[in-house]
């Protein structure tokens, strides 16, 4: 049987659901078996395989390819300006702030694909022309962009966008800060010095060591169940700085302890109060 007509039987899919929870946390219902089905095949192809339950086998003794399933189970959606209330709040209400600042800039895109998130968040710190960048020059502004899918972190440290990605982005931006290459546009070289792309698990343990002033994680907790997502809300305020804000995806909401020592400040925008001397 070829693997593109091979079955996933409820077994295996039962299987490969309990794996995804383990490693990501991620929930799959059975509404999900064709989907899972479609983008295993190729799996199965690669290896030589005509059965899910060999493969499902080779997942339960390989590290690597346990890896490389959760990596293709992943959604990588996303685009430049995405939800862009939330850029406009960064750049009228944080932005400001973030200049006035003494000491180092530090911000999280956690979850961030295939990088048009932490590149907007460049694009707004940069400014709409070279003159309003000029703050950066003596500023330590450091953008960390992490997501579990290397090939998508690999994207981020390329830089480039095909035209049709690019064009989501709003003028003058893109023509002050992208330049054109072969079939796109590549980030200029400022908005890509400020970004540190990283393969992370947000599960597990996270090399972060210092507080940061704003953390986006939009659009990713939709893929956990509530116990999941109570807990990485609650260690993203532990990351944040007092005063820090919390920007997460249009249909997702703070749960659990987190959602105490949040203040809202707009749709999914929330912000740490200040710590009381």
């Amino acid at each position: 049987m070829a693997a593109a007509n091979a079955e996933l039987m409820p077994r295996d899919f039962a299987a490969i659901a309990a794996i995804m929870h383990s490693d990501a946390r991620i929930e799959l219902s059975e509404a999900k078996t064709t989907l899972v089905q479609s983008r295993l095949a190729r799996r199965l192809r690669e290896h030589g395989l005509s059965r899910f339950s060999e493969y499902v086998a080779m997942v339960q003794s390989d590290a690597q390819e346990r890896h490389a399933m959760v990596v293709a189970l992943t959604t990588n959606h996303t685009h430049f300006f995405r939800e862009p209330h939330h850029f406009e709040h960064f750049r009228e209400t944080v932005l400001p702030v973030l200049k006035r600042k003494q000491g180092p800039v530090r911000i999280w895109s956690a979850g961030c694909s295939s990088g048009e998130e932490v590149y907007t968040i460049a694009m707004c710190l940069l400014g709409p022309d070279r003159t309003s960048a000029t703050w950066l020059r003596t500023a330590d502004v450091r953008l960390l962009a992490t997501d579990i899918a290397p090939h998508v972190v690999e994207s981020v440290q390329r830089g480039f966008y095909a035209d049709n990605v690019a064009s989501g982005v709003l003028e003058p931006y893109r023509s002050t800060w992208m330049r054109p290459a072969p079939g796109g546009f590549v980030m200029a070289d400022e908005a890509r010095q400020m970004v540190t792309p990283r393969v992370l698990n947000l599960f597990e343990k996270w090399p972060l060591k210092a507080q940061y002033d704003v953390i986006f994680c939009r659009n990713v907790m939709i893929y956990f169940g509530d116990p999941a997502k109570e807990e990485l809300e609650e260690r993203f305020v532990n990351q944040l700085a007092p005063g820090g804000h919390l920007y997460i995806g249009h249909s997702e909401r703070l749960i659990g302890p987190a959602a105490s020592r949040m203040k809202s400040c707009g749709h999914t925008i929330y912000a740490k109060p200040e710590t009381r001397g």
